[in-house]
């Protein structure tokens, strides 16, 4: 398959020095619509885990509080990405790779909560590792798609690699288990190498695996088998293994099309579980109906635009297969969200980027946005 990144005009190599010098201002439109989407979710965090948090903890702001929190430190975090100095950023994929490894390994030490070891407890919060993987995947991706480009034609040279590593932290996600976010890292391993060119039996040859090996890991676990046959037909069982499903979509048909009010769902009110969290687009399609999801998908359309033009107008391989690596994570973790919250796919607990409680998500969203706004200092002026 074509590298689509490589054009023949870029064979020369950019220095950083030459990057420095030709620094231009962040791309504030970009920073401007995920304030716009950051408040949304602040507000609609608030109007979704009102009831539960009255009920589990007698104050009824106890999410929206930790999500200000989180929205805080989450910011913090965007402007370091945002100033970070490229070469340096450069230097330390490895140890963010590493470090992303023990991670993994400490979570699955960690206490199980509803039968799954995805957080470490750290004090009043808890950090779930394979949020921070996925940028250390993508980094460690872009370095090798564009160093070893050469190479990556070459199925031991070029494609086993890395597949050997993404494989490594896919199998410590299923110990978990979390096969969603399994899902989610194989998948930023296949656009990767879709970009890269490697060749395309290679990548119809890991797409049938991928098929059969989910196939066998969904027969293998009774838990995922009745999710799978849950989605085909969710209203078969209504009340058991397709409840979530259900009240999710009646959530958004009894939206209609300008919805309910913001605060006055009813499915929130304990029908519709993670309300505010993985499901949280249920409750705004509930309660702003057709036109706030549309208000949501324009600017969630109008992000990736930016982001588009920030992979496009990169002057050198290592940082146009970064640019797009971390905007693979964040269109990954919403496509798969609207899919799941709208019937489209299984349910995987892959939580709204922007818009869903936790603090783990929210703060690595925000890295990867000020990692782009990084990238959008150095976008050729020809690009938009």
């Amino acid at each position: 398959m074509k590298n689509v990144f490589v054009a023949k005009q870029e064979k020369a190599k950019v220095s950083p020095q030459q990057q420095e010098r030709a620094l231009i201002p962040f791309d504030w439109w970009l920073f401007t619509v995920v304030i716009f989407l950051l408040g949304i979710g602040l507000v609609m965090v608030l109007s979704a885990s009102g009831i539960v948090a009255e009920q589990s903890y007698g104050d009824k702001y106890y999410f929206f509080n930790r999500q200000l929190i989180f929205a805080g430190i989450a910011g913090l975090c965007l402007w370091v990405a945002a100033l970070m100095p490229r070469a340096f950023l450069y230097r330390i994929h490895y140890v963010l790779l590493i470090l992303a490894f023990f991670l993994m390994i400490i979570t699955l030490f960690s206490t199980p909560i509803n039968g799954a070891r995805r957080w470490i407890r750290l004090g009043f919060f808890s950090v779930q590792s394979m949020e921070f993987v996925k940028i250390a995947m993508a980094l460690y991706l872009a370095y090798f798609m564009s160093e070893k480009h050469e190479l990556i034609k070459s199925f031991w040279r070029g494609v086993v690699p890395p597949t050997l590593v993404t494989g490594l932290f896919c199998l410590l996600l299923l110990l978990q288990p979390d096969f969603g976010s399994a899902v989610v890292l194989a998948s930023i391993l296949f656009f990767m190498c879709m970009a890269g060119g490697t060749r395309i039996f290679y990548l119809l040859l890991a797409l049938s695996s991928a098929a059969g090996g989910a196939w066998l890991l969904a027969v293998s676990a009774p838990y995922r088998m009745r999710r799978l046959l849950a989605f085909i037909d969710p209203f078969k069982d209504a009340q058991d293994t397709g409840y979530q499903l259900v009240q999710s979509l009646l959530a958004i048909g009894s939206g209609g099309f300008s919805g309910v009010g913001v605060g006055a769902s009813r499915q929130k009110m304990f029908y519709l579980p993670e309300a505010h969290n993985d499901f949280i687009m249920a409750v705004v399609g509930e309660e702003t109906g057709f036109l706030g999801i549309t208000f949501v998908m324009l600017l969630l359309a109008f992000f990736f635009w930016r982001c588009l033009r920030i992979v496009l107008g990169q002057q050198t391989l290592r940082d146009r297969y970064s640019a797009f690596g971390i905007t693979l994570i964040i269109a990954l973790g919403a496509a798969l969200n609207l899919a799941v919250v709208m019937g489209a796919a299984p349910p995987k607990g892959v939580p709204m980027p922007f818009l869903s409680y936790g603090g783990s998500n929210l703060v690595a969203t925000m890295i990867c946005v000020g990692l782009l706004m990084n990238f959008s200092r150095t976008v050729k002026p020809c690009s938009g």
